[in-house]
């Protein structure tokens, strides 16, 4: 019989990544997510019945441990940006990570993979930052054979990053941001997923890894960058600090007094908090090396999804091709 692996939060970014390598790979996967009417989509990922989403709510311990029965290996995939409702940075960041990572000591699960983040620090002013820290410190003290992969800003086609700040040069000829000067190291989502399968297999030395792609730049860097991918002129105003904590400020308080008719998917002032500080690899932090894995640049990737937002789409090199033909 065919291996299995549980993957919390496997509908997410992250997460369907990790389900189709695992399904590639032969494991049965359960794809444990609060909406699976909503996760349908998982199951084109492998064979009839290999890939199924199932109920969970990680605020539970039933609800966790069932998902979990008979599991070879588990997947941690869960985590937010923002707060909102119930889902709230300790509930789900520590509690949540340290609910299943205990879960699995007792059900006797061979191998746990935690997705954190690299911007995690117990001793930050971020709660996003802070509750990452603290869930893997949990999750360490529950499992400590534990794989911990830290990713910096993540890539690809469903990114909300590059994505994000291409749609906005739809309907603006100015593009603001802030925390300008911060460093970034952007990771491809599919590398960070094979790091996983590795953690999964028990490939990969019990610890935190640090996964970053081969180039670092600026926010405005990054920001640029994309901008001539895209072929298009905006100029990228690099906003205060405390400009940014205060348009998070009305941004959080829209989302209070909504009653949930609005979520600050935006810019909160926790976010404000955490581009204060730069996302890169440690020197002395194990990474894709360690693991044998050869990062893709974000140049070689970003380009093959983000070209619909380019003038004329698809067409915009046929464009700038005749237009060169007709001046000769």
């Amino acid at each position: 019989m065919s291996r299995l692996v549980t993957v919390y939060g496997g509908s997410g970014f992250v997460g369907r990544y990790i389900v189709q390598r695992l399904a590639r790979a032969g494991w049965r996967v359960r794809v444990a997510v609060r909406r699976p009417n909503e996760a349908l989509f998982v199951r084109t990922y492998g064979d009839v019945g290999q890939v199924e989403p199932v109920p969970c709510n990680i605020r539970d311990d039933e609800s966790v441990r069932s998902v979990m029965h008979d599991a070879d290996s588990v997947v941690n995939c869960v985590g937010i940006l923002n707060e909102e409702g119930r889902n709230r940075f300790d509930a789900v960041q520590v509690e949540g990570a340290k609910r299943i990572a205990r879960l699995a000591a007792l059900e006797g699960v061979q191998t746990l993979v935690h997705i954190s983040a690299l911007s995690a620090d117990e001793h930050s002013n971020s709660n996003y930052a802070r509750t990452k820290a603290q869930g893997e410190i949990e999750v360490k003290k529950y499992f400590p054979k534990a794989v911990i992969l830290r990713p910096s800003v993540l890539f690809g086609p469903e990114d909300q990053f590059f994505n994000r700040f291409a749609d906005m040069t739809k309907y603006s000829l100015i593009l603001p941001i802030v925390g300008g000067k911060t460093r970034f190291q952007p990771v491809y989502v599919d590398d960070v997923a094979a790091a996983a399968q590795l953690g999964v297999e028990g490939k990969a030395t019990p610890g935190i890894y640090e996964l970053g792609g081969p180039e670092t730049d600026t926010l405005r860097g990054l920001v640029r960058k994309m901008l001539q991918m895209i072929h298009r002129r905006r100029l990228v105003v690099n906003l205060p600090f405390w400009v940014g904590t205060v348009i998070g400020f009305f941004l959080d308080m829209a989302q209070a007094v909504s009653m949930g008719l609005f979520t600050n998917n935006i810019l909160t002032r926790d976010q404000v908090r955490l581009l204060r500080n730069d996302n890169v690899v440690a020197k002395d932090a194990r990474g894709f090396k360690d693991l044998g894995i050869h990062p893709a640049a974000f140049e070689a990737v970003v380009p093959e999804y983000l070209w619909r937002f380019r003038p004329d789409g698809q067409y915009d090199e046929i464009r700038k091709s005749l237009t060169r033909l007709h001046k000769t």
